[in-house]
C-alpha cells in the first residue's frame, strides 16, 4: 500500500473586535518579538496604544493579515522589509481607489 500524504490546514477565526498581544501575534506568525517590533518601526503595523511598553502592546486583528502579507511579499518576491512596506502602501492605495470607483458608480 502506498503511503498517502495528508495536508492539515489550521486557521484562526477573527472578528472585528479581536486583538492580539505581541506574544500571540508572534506565535500566530511564527516570528520573534524583534521582528514584530521592527515591523512596527517601519509602519507595517501599529499597536492600538503605542505609548505602552512593547510587552503590553495590543494589535487589531488586521495586523495579523498585514504581517502575513508582508512575509509573503518578502518570501515570494524576495523583497526586503522596506520593499514590503512600499508594496503594502500601494496595495492599500489600490484598495481605496477601488472603493472610490464602486462608490462613484452608484
Amino acid at each position: 500500500m502506498p503511503n498517502k500524504m495528508v495536508k492539515i490546514e489550521t486557521g484562526i477565526l477573527l472578528e472585528d473586535s479581536d486583538t492580539f498581544s505581541i506574544v500571540k501575534l508572534c506565535r500566530a506568525c511564527s516570528l520573534p518579538a524583534e521582528a514584530i517590533i521592527k515591523m512596527v518601526e517601519r509602519g507595517v503595523i501599529a499597536p492600538i496604544d503605542s505609548s505602552l511598553s512593547y510587552t503590553h502592546w495590543k494589535f487589531p486583528y488586521t495586523s495579523l493579515l498585514r504581517v502575513q502579507t508582508a512575509l509573503r511579499l518578502q518570501r515570494d518576491l524576495e523583497l526586503n522589509l522596506a520593499g514590503a512596506v512600499l508594496a503594502l502602501e500601494l496595495l492599500d492605495e489600490i484598495k481605496q481607489l477601488r472603493q472610490q470607483v464602486v462608490y462613484l458608480q452608484r
